[in-house]
Parts: structure tokens; sequence; C-alpha cells
């Protein structure tokens, strides 16, 4: 296990991250199948980090115990049926590293809720219930929402995906269940072309190998969860891309008696590339170019913006940009033909189109079927989008592209799609931002779908 030894290598290199971690927080979501054990492995972290207090100890209390999961589940129904329904967010710091946890639902009805959660992570902890699998036999089969959960996670380009086993401390022989889950596990993984960046048996019910090490425990000797998870890196953004910015707000100010430049910021998030004074830009979709005058960070200064970071754009003149529309990078001019009467043609940097090749994750309960219509969601752009057809769906169990002609709820597959108009959308194995979009029903408003474009 190469990845597990690398990640036992980055966690005693304390020197190394930590030169980061004081910058920004790992995010990350705890997924798998229903009561794995999801929400009890946070609350062990939580606790055993010693990020809870005494008196919120003291009111998650049954019949004299400590019931860690209700340290995440806060709903009321979800106390009552002991379930996770919709993601809940924890925050906790250890001296080497700040982290956010999503803990994301494990029912397949609330696969969609998983997504959300997933779509702004750093990693992914897929949780495996021992006990729920037959681990004395070597060629075991995982659980259906392992599976799709971790399909998932590899589809939505996150950047690291962790398994841990939980509950080997309730199976007569914890050794030989680790040693079939875990090559279960890589042989599940190799055919998905999925990238683990470890594998750690752990009992989140008694705190084994989550914060404190139980050493040879299940035979293994290798670094705990949560030094896995302090040597993660966070995913790198987008910046060595073409320059792409959606329009979230404009904030006028037009009192303002400088003719030098626009009067107006254009604030958002840059999706790739970097914004600095002076970057030719041409504004999506009306075409008009201009230049940069002005970059300001989320606190008003003036500093050039990378990718992933809030900005507002200031443009050397008055240019009509409204919400939804894309500061993009300027064309750049093709070379010139032989021919001295052919003016050369510019080449977008975000070539436009109206026809998208795409994965889609279905979270509807309706089916997705051809010919139906749906609102779909880029940056911050709404347009109509038409199923023009369902190509093929993925079995979760094979990995085979089976034909279809409709997606069921939490199904995953590819379909075309045909807008109403040109959206600048590149592959999401490219650009996280351009390549993703949501379908929303037109009729109940309700997000339908995660699209990433091939």
């Amino acid at each position: 296990m190469t990845a597990i030894n690398s990640i036992a290598t980055g966690a005693n290199n304390t020197s190394a991250t930590s030169q980061n971690d004081h910058i920004s927080a790992l995010k990350f979501i705890t997924c798998g199948s229903v009561d794995d054990g999801k929400s009890t492995l946070i609350g062990r972290l939580l606790v055993d980090s010693k990020a809870v207090l005494q008196d919120h100890l003291a009111g998650v209390q049954r019949q004299g115990e400590t019931d860690l999961a209700l340290l995440t589940d806060g709903l009321s129904a979800e106390r009552e049926q002991g379930i996770t329904i919709d993601v809940a967010y924890r925050y906790f710091a250890t001296e080497e590293r700040k982290f956010i946890i999503g803990d994301a639902p494990g029912h397949e009805q609330y696969t969609r809720n998983m997504v959300t959660a997933a779509s702004s992570a750093d990693a992914a902890v897929v949780l495996v219930d021992a006990t729920k699998l037959d681990w004395k036999n070597p060629g075991l089969a995982l659980l259906p929402q392992t599976r799709r959960h971790s399909l998932l996670a590899h589809l939505l380009r996150l950047h690291s995906l962790v398994f841990a086993v939980n509950k080997l401390d309730a199976v007569e022989d914890p050794a030989l269940a680790w040693q079939h889950i875990q090559g279960a596990l890589q042989s599940f993984a190799q055919a998905a072309g999925i990238t683990v960046r470890a594998m750690v048996p752990v009992s989140a019910l008694k705190g084994w190998n989550v914060v404190d090490a139980h050493a040879g425990w299940c035979g293994y000797d290798g670094p705990t969860l949560l030094q896995v998870l302090e040597a993660l890196p966070n995913t790198p953004a987008d910046t060595a891309l073409a320059p792409a910015f959606p329009v979230q707000w404009v904030e006028k100010f037009s009192s303002s008696s400088d003719t030098s430049q626009g009067r107006r910021v254009f604030w958002g998030r840059v999706a790739a590339g970097s914004f600095a004074p002076g970057t030719a830009v041409q504004i999506f979709p009306s075409g008009q170019l201009a230049t940069v005058a002005q970059v300001l960070d989320h606190a008003r200064r003036p500093k050039d913006v990378p990718a992933g970071t809030s900005a507002g754009i200031i443009l050397d003149r008055e240019v009509d940009v409204s919400r939804g529309d894309w500061i993009l990078a300027a064309p750049a001019v093709a070379a010139p033909a032989e021919d001295d009467f052919d003016t050369p043609a510019s080449v977008p940097a975000w070539p436009a189109s109206r026809e998208l090749r795409t994965t889609v994750a279905w979270m509807d309960d309706e089916p997705l079927v051809a010919g139906r219509v749906y609102w779909a969601l880029h940056g911050h752009r709404w347009v109509k989008a038409k199923v023009k057809a369902v190509v093929h769906k993925l079995n979760i169990n094979t990995l085979a592209e089976e034909a279809a002609t409709q997606l069921d709820p939490n199904a995953i597959g590819h379909v075309d799609l045909l807008l109403q108009e040109a959206i600048p959308a590149a592959a999401f194995s490219q650009a996280r931002v351009l390549g993703s979009l949501i379908l929303v029903d037109t009729a109940s408003h309700k997000t339908a779908g995660a699209v990433l474009v091939n």
C-alpha cells in the first residue's frame, strides 16, 4: 500500500504541513451506506480532539451513555429516527490543522445532499461497515451506497478519497475481515479508476485508530485516521488556465468623478486563471472587449486574485455587464494565413457551445427522459436545457455502461443536452466551475441533477 506509506510519511512531516495548514482548513465529508457509523465517527473526532465542551457532551446522553452521533444529528427528525437526513457541518482543529467536516446522509433518497456537500469538499472519508459484509469471503461484494458515494466523489474530482473500515471490533476475526474488505476495496477502486489515498481500520465507538492509535489491531500499524487527514492536501485551484470570472453582483458607484476607468465593480469568485490589472478580457455573451483596470480582493484591497478567490473587477471603460455574464480572457489571434487577403481569425479562450455531452448524477424523484426541458445553471447564468438523449447509465455494481432510455432517481449516466443559448462550458476534468451545471425542474423548482461536462 504505497498510498498509505506516503500518507504516513506526510503525517510525520509536520514542519512541511504546518506551513500551509494555518491558511486553509481541510474540508472533508463522511459518506457511505446507512448506519455505517458516520455520525459516530465525527463525534469521536470531536471528542477525542477535545473540540467538544463538557456541557455539550452532557446534552447527548442516552441511558447514561454518550451517544456520539447526536453531536452532528441536530434535526428533531434525525434524533427520532436515528438517521442523518441533511448535511451537518462541524468545525474542529488540532495543533497541525483546521478542519471543516460535512456529515453526509447515507440513505439513497438523500443522495442529492451528499452531492451538494461533496461539490465543495477537498476529501471524502467513505465508511465501510464490516458487520454488513460477508467478511469471511475473499470475494465479498461491497454495499451499493459504498460504491455509489465513492463513484460520485471520484466524478466530482475530490482530491483525496479515504476508506475507513468501521466496526471491526464487532466481528469474530478482525484481522481476516480487514484483509478481505481491504482487498475488495482495492479491486473496486482499481476497476473504477479511483485513486485511494489511504485505508484505515477503525472503531468509531471505541475510538481505535480514529484519533488515538490501537497498535497492531487487525495487523495494521499505519497512521490513524486523524493523522491521514492532517496530511491530505487541499484541492488545487485551476490557476494555470485562461482567466474566467462569472459575474455574481454588479456594484454601482456612478457618483464617482473618475472617468479614467469604468465606474462599476463586478463581484464574484474567479473560476479559472487569475486576474490582474492589464489583463485583456472579453465579455460573454456580448463579445465586447476591455482591459482590467483594477482588481479588488474580498476586503476591497487592490490585489491580483487567483482562481477560487472572491474578487471585484473594474474595467478600463464602461461595458454592459450583468449578473450571469462571464468575464473571460480575450481571444487569441490565430497565425495569419499565407493569403494576405485573409484576416487572421481569433480563437476564443473558452469556446461557447449549445450542445453538451455530459455525465449526470440524477437526483429527482421523476426519471430523466429524452425530450424533457429543465433550467440549467452555469456559473450564475440560467438557460433552458433540453435532454436530447440518454446515452447510457452506469451500473454501480459492475461499473458497466448499459443502454438506457431514462435515468432513475440516484442513477448516474451519460446524457446529451441541447441548450437554448450557448455557454462557455469546458470539460469538468479540465475546469471544475466551467465544467459543472445543475438542472432544476421548471415546475417544482427542485434541484434535479448534477451535470459534469465531458
